[in-house]
């Protein structure tokens, strides 16, 4: 006898039908695309590939952690890992979570229980979003770079941005929004796109800010070209996280053999002046030649461009028509931006020669001039 098919199997395929409707969908592809110039990598400084980092990891002798930190998933690597990042970024302490996403998820529910309520840039990272969300706490979005001025009635808050946007690429400086903030307030700023990429030694934005009032989220995965993420801040914060972050609690530990290779890519990106000099002058380039084309492309530190074409059929025909002609440049939709606002969100990596970029905007313009 033959079973009926699931209710919640129909109602998944309808869900399915009206994400394709509104031109939403999304699939994987098998395998990454071969032979083509890639715009969609997070990989700035080209560390992913670095010998030095591939053979750290090669060297290692464990990949596994075990299980999470305070049970049998302590390794000295995360503890050197750790020692390192809070003296490159002239924070107190760091601690290492699984993901960037992980770190957000767990930090800002502890952290939203230390104030009276939660102020979040409107156009932050989805981790950002879902760790308010997760604090249950009174919380106002504002609108994109104008945070609300202190309260009058002493509440203290939580203001939480990221300092370079992951899909608008503009920037924000953490100074700025200190300044709007009373004593009682904290700041929480992403810089997962800003560490390795901009500061001294690619120390970030907010490098060189002493104030006992900022929490910095990272990440390893980007211009570290590792994978994990971390938060850094007073000694006393992160002695909280390291009891009350669900996140780091419950989760296993980072991989050590991943700890090792960051480490190295840490010791790498902090000598690459020169890496990141070329990735400012590749995005410089690309940013000219949008213009050209009559695209919005204000300058910044930012490695993160966004050609904006509105709508999400625009979009993916654009990007389409890029990938026919072996570049990659992925297009961007809702939820992950606004709607009208759907995207090619392009990645500068200091490895962009200028003839691929020359090419890209070249391609660029015939993509638009015949669609």
């Amino acid at each position: 006898m033959s079973r009926a098919e699931p209710q919640y199997l129909r109602r998944a395929e309808a869900m399915l039908a009206e994400i394709r409707a509104s031109g939403r969908y999304r699939d994987l592809d098998a395998r990454a695309p071969e032979g083509v110039v890639d715009f969609s990598s997070n990989d700035y400084l080209e560390l992913a590939a670095d010998p030095q980092v591939v053979q750290a990891f090669k060297h290692a002798n464990r990949v596994g952690s075990g299980g999470a930190r305070l049970l049998g998933g302590r390794h000295r690597e995360h503890s050197l890992l750790e020692e390192e990042l809070a003296q490159w970024l002239g924070r107190e302490r760091a601690l290492l979570f699984s993901s960037g996403y992980h770190a957000a998820l767990g930090a800002l529910p502890v952290l939203a229980q230390t104030v009276d309520a939660v102020a979040s840039d409107e156009r932050n990272h989805a981790s950002l979003i879902d760790g308010i969300r997760l604090a249950r706490a009174p919380r106002t979005i504002y609108p994109h770079g104008r945070p609300p001025e202190r309260s009058a009635s002493g509440a203290s808050t939580l203001l939480v941005s990221e300092s370079i946007f992951s899909m608008d690429g503009d920037a924000i400086d953490p100074r700025a929004l200190l300044a709007v903030l009373g004593d009682g307030d904290a700041l929480f700023v992403d810089e997962a796109h800003a560490i390795g990429v901009t500061g001294p030694q690619g120390a970030g934005l907010a490098h060189g800010i002493d104030d006992p009032r900022l929490i910095v989220m990272g990440t390893l995965s980007k211009a570290l070209g590792a994978h994990g993420g971390f938060v850094a801040g007073p000694s006393r914060v992160v002695e909280l996280f390291v009891n009350r972050a669900r996140t780091f609690v419950f989760d296993t530990a980072l991989p050590p053999a991943v700890a090792l290779a960051a480490r190295v890519a840490l010791v790498v990106a902090r000598r690459a002046d020169d890496r990141r000099a070329r990735l400012a002058g590749n995005a410089a380039r690309l940013r000219a030649g949008l213009r050209v084309l009559g695209f919005d492309a204000p300058d910044g530190p930012s490695p993160v461009v966004p050609v904006v074409l509105g709508t999400e059929s625009r979009a993916m025909e654009i990007a389409l028509a890029l990938r026919a002609a072996r570049i990659d440049a992925p297009a961007v939709r809702p939820p992950t931006v606004p709607a009208g606002t759907s995207r090619l969100r392009l990645s500068i990596r200091s490895g962009h020669t200028p003839e691929q970029i020359d090419l890209l905007l070249e391609t660029l313009h015939r993509c638009i001039a015949t669609s």
